[in-house]
């Protein structure tokens, strides 16, 4: 996959075990520390967190809040920077931390989550993939360019840093000037992609990932099978050209839980090699590994002891930068929310892979990404007559558009009326309702199958089941089949389409990437 080192730089992909990614966990573990912890403390007690201003321009065009629910950006920077500019150590990135040198890498942000806390009930936290082609902003608030989300940061960064330089302006004030156009731009083209207001942001480097875990090692995970992620040497001729890629992040688990020291940490997060939807499995990785975090807090009295709460802090804070405006006293209130699991984390689905511009991304429907959200926010969902979708290529005649297909599902499973109600259930996502039956097999897990022309409607409905979809001649065109397996649970009726009240919907409900990932405990994922 092609990676960008900036706008004036030539393309060139770095070893893919290498790139983004490696700081992805960190926002989120940061996260529940600053608003479960946080929120013992005074604004004077928080000395050391850089604060920005990054906000200001964002608030200007953000939509308005129907109710006193919180929203929050947290951005995993990867940037091999300290604060001012310089180089993080050598021997730190490349022999400690095994993350290349300190060359590689820009200003992507590899780690977008936005973690909705309601007035009551259980918080919502999506992520939203590093890859997604999306129309990006600029820091004042104009329409930038097409590009992968993450790259919005660097883009705006790369531009005010051009335009500083020739007012003067050097040294660390260039690099924090210029960082906070690229907050501002990250801010905006989240905002605007899924059509929510963001009130406060985090925003945390490479070097906090390890701060964090090297406080707070061992830390359990736990893999639903035994991985094997060797290393791979990355080959490249005379003039520097790969020829070879490298990969892999010398990761061996077993199956079940693991302690890991925070270099295994590391790798545990950042794996995307050897992994059934690499970078997407990856993103389940960092989300099941925040939960392992947050449940570790909480079972050693981290959350609730002020004293091993302002140690913890002050071996992180310098790798954090928040918002101006975040109270941390008037958001504690709000703090039971994320704790004792609840908060549920998801990843938002992708509608295909593509390849633009020589770059390998992933193509989405900003309309449909708006109506997920609002969804699963429990927001009112009305037309958005100003969403303006990224450009999709025109499906061939014989490929039915997803929404027109029809999905005949079979129930394998032990839940009674298992299939009537999935049918119903994925009716409400926008499919057609096909035959409603009785399996002949009784498979472990769910399975997807596609007929001719519906091939992009089975990968969607499989990445909804977190399974892969494979094609079948024996269905008829246009159909998808689905069979519920021994791991399939009741169906959720989605908010608004039964007798039930509106609120936020079961995420079971809705076109994710993936299955949830749940707090509470030390989540088994991939």
């Amino acid at each position: 996959m092609a990676e960008r080192r900036g706008p004036r730089r030539a393309v060139r992909r770095p070893a893919p075990g290498l790139i983004a990614g490696r700081t992805a966990a960190c926002a989120l573990s940061l996260a529940v520390l600053g608003v479960s912890g946080f929120a013992w403390y005074t604004n004077e007690q928080l000395n050391g967190v850089s604060r920005s201003h990054a906000l200001d321009q964002a608030r200007k065009n953000a939509p308005k809040h129907l109710d006193s629910s919180v929203n929050i950006l947290l951005i995993g920077l990867d940037s091999r920077k300290n604060m001012d500019g310089t180089d993080l150590p050598k021997e730190f990135v490349q022999d400690e931390l095994h993350a290349g040198s300190s060359e590689i890498g820009g200003y992507n942000t590899n780690s977008l989550i936005v973690l909705h806390i309601p007035p009551s009930g259980k918080a919502q936290a999506v992520s939203i993939p590093r890859d997604d082609w999306v129309q990006t902003y600029n820091a004042d608030g104009t329409e930038g360019k097409m590009h992968k989300v993450k790259e919005a940061y660097g883009y705006a960064k790369d531009a005010a840093e051009e335009k500083l330089r020739a007012k003067g302006v050097k040294g660390a004030d260039l690099e924090q000037q210029s960082r906070e156009a690229g907050r501002s731009a990250t801010i905006q083209t989240v905002q605007k992609l899924l059509d929510i207001p963001i009130d406060h942001f985090a925003e945390v480097n490479l070097i906090g990932f390890y701060d964090i875990a090297k406080a707070l090692e061992p830390i359990p995970v736990c893999l639903n099978k035994a991985v094997d992620d060797p290393i791979v040497s990355r080959v490249t001729d005379s003039k520097g050209n790969v020829i070879k890629p490298g990969g892999g992040t010398g990761l061996k688990l077993p199956a079940g839980v693991s302690q890991l020291n925070a270099a295994d940490a590391l790798s545990f997060v950042r794996q995307r090699h050897n992994l059934t939807n690499g970078d997407l499995d990856r993103t389940h990785r960092q989300q099941a590994f925040i939960a392992s975090v947050e449940y570790k807090l909480k079972q050693q009295g981290v959350l609730g002891d002020l004293g091993k709460m302002q140690d913890l802090l002050n071996v992180v804070k310098k790798d954090v930068v928040i918002d101006d405006q975040w109270q941390i006293l008037d958001f504690a209130q709000q703090a039971p929310n994320l704790t004792g699991g609840n908060v549920e984390f998801n990843t938002l689905p992708i509608d295909k892979f593509a390849t633009i511009g020589g770059q390998e991304v992933n193509q989405v429907d900003p309309a449909k990404l708006r109506r997920i959200v609002k969804q699963l926010f429990g927001q009112p969902i009305d037309a958005d007559p100003a969403a303006t979708p990224a450009p999709t290529p025109t499906p061939a005649a014989t490929e039915a558009p997803a929404a027109d297909a029809t999905v005949d599902v079979l129930n394998g499973s032990s839940v009674t009326g298992a299939a009537g109600d999935e049918s119903k259930a994925l009716v409400a996502l926008g499919y057609r309702a096909g035959k409603v039956d009785t399996a002949d097999t009784h498979p472990r897990t769910t399975t997807v199958k596609y007929g001719a022309g519906a091939q992009d409607a089975g990968r969607q409905i499989a990445a909804h089941y977190g399974v892969n979809a494979t094609a079948s001649s024996a269905l008829a065109p246009g159909h998808v089949q689905v069979t519920l397996g021994a791991d399939h649970t009741a169906a959720t009726t989605p908010a608004g389409t039964g007798s039930e009240p509106a609120g936020p919907a079961p995420s079971a409900t809705l076109q994710m990437q993936g299955p949830p990932v749940k707090a509470g405990g030390v989540p088994c994922v991939d």
